[in-house]
Formats: structure tokens, C-alpha cells, sequence
């Protein structure tokens, strides 16, 4: 599925709004995620830190998460927006969690400044690790 400018818009908005309930008194870096499904749901998600850094939970996986408790459907566009001006893409955790969903996910990173950068997942995690390799 191809991004359409009025979903992006929408789906940037639902990111905003997200970051702005982010948990992050740690680091104060605040990432807010929207993800688009094939059942039509925009489904979000922000960062909730940890004072063990290493238990910090990233917008784009309490997304996914939600995605799989609400059955909202398989995963389509992942609008991430960053609180720096240089489009925030996911983490590679956050990248191998969300291949194990839709390997042609659209991934739009925003900046602060509006920003942009596009990609499709599999091309941000060449080489990945999937569930082919444990047949």
C-alpha cells in the first residue's frame, strides 16, 4: 500500500499526540508512534523509560503491541516522530520486532522540524532474522 499525503498527515498528528504522553523523565527524549493497519485502525504508541535504561519500552513497540492485543490487523505505515530535527528511525529492537509482522512496512521517520525520511522495513534490517530461519 502506497502512503497517501492525507494519511501521512493524519498518522504524523496521532504520532505528535502520542510523544506528548511519552514516559520519559530520564532522558526526556520523547518519541511518539502511529501505525497504519490493513483493518483500517491507526494504533499508537510512545516511549515509557525505566530507570534500568535497558527495560525502557520505544514507541513503535508498545505500538506493535497494541496492535496485537486490540487484533487490529497486520501493520502497514509506521509514522515515528523524533523530538530532534533529524528523522528519529527505530532502534534495531524495534526493527526486529516489527519485521516479525510485515517485512514491506512503510517506515516515515519525522523530525521535529518536519523533517522526513521514507523507507520499507526489510531494507532497514538487510540480512534480518525471521522466523524462516528456525524451519
Amino acid at each position: 500500500m502506497q502512503p497517501t499525503d492525507d494519511l501521512i498527515a493524519r498518522l504524523l498528528a496521532a504520532a505528535r499526540s502520542a510523544q506528548s504522553h511519552a514516559y520519559a523523565p530520564y532522558s526526556k527524549f520523547r518519541v511518539g508512534a502511529a501505525i497504519y493497519t490493513d483493518h483500517d485502525h491507526i494504533i499508537t504508541g510512545c516511549n515509557v523509560e525505566n530507570a534500568s535504561y535497558s527495560l525502557t519500552n520505544c514507541a513503535e513497540r508498545v505500538a506493535i503491541g497494541r496492535i496485537i492485543v486490540e487484533r487490529a490487523g497486520t501493520p502497514l505505515i509506521c509514522v515515528v516522530a523524533g523530538p530532534k530535527p533529524v528523522p528519529l528511525t527505530p532502534c534495531g529492537a524495534c526493527r526486529q520486532v516489527m519485521l516479525e509482522f510485515n517485512k514491506q512496512m512503510h517506515i516515515i521517520a519525522f523530525g521535529s522540524d518536519d523533517s522526513r525520511a521514507d523507507f520499507i522495513l526489510r531494507d532497514l534490517l538487510p540480512a534480518s532474522f525471521d522466523g524462516d530461519a528456525l524451519t
